[in-house]
């Protein structure tokens, strides 16, 4: 199964929302599509590593999960296609990136981490950290404030 994890924000003078390097940790939320037991913690996972899977013969994903409850081993690979900023309008959903998933399901995503984003005027900004679910900073080019807030995200078949 491909699942499609989209995300919404409010935009403040920025756009091109996206994670600012490859190796950007997401954090997911976990559910057994076997059981549907949910993982108590978010996961974390990123495009770069990747672990083998067993009996999987020479196989490798993303995410190598066995479920708590009912001892089954699932995984998660990212779509090689590139991480697409976040450009909608506020309060739109837009797509960021598809995961292939087998025996699992994301159902949750905590946007934490470090992402870099657009002014109106080009001006980059590289050190947004969404920790705390928003950002705030001044576009010193365009003499405007700048910011994120209000993070949305849901997970759609692919």
């Amino acid at each position: 199964m491909h699942l499609k994890l989209s995300i919404k924000a409010e935009l403040e003078n920025v756009t091109k929302l996206q994670p600012a390097s490859n190796d950007f940790e997401f954090f997911f939320q976990v559910k057994c599509t076997s059981c549907n037991e949910t993982h108590p913690k978010f996961v974390s996972l990123n495009r770069i590593e990747e672990r083998e899977v067993t009996g999987g013969k020479g196989s490798t994903a993303h995410f190598v999960w066995r479920c708590g409850l009912c001892k089954r081993e699932s995984s998660a690979k990212f779509d090689s296609s590139p991480i697409r900023p976040y450009e909608e309008e506020n309060d739109q959903f837009g797509p960021l990136l598809t995961i292939e998933c087998r025996g699992l399901e994301f159902i949750g995503f905590d946007p934490r981490g470090i992402w870099k984003c657009e002014g109106t005027t080009g001006a980059i900004f590289n050190e947004v950290d969404l920790t705390e679910g928003e950002w705030n900073d001044y576009d010193e080019k365009a003499k405007v404030p700048v910011g994120i807030a209000n993070i949305e995200s849901r997970w759609d078949r692919a």
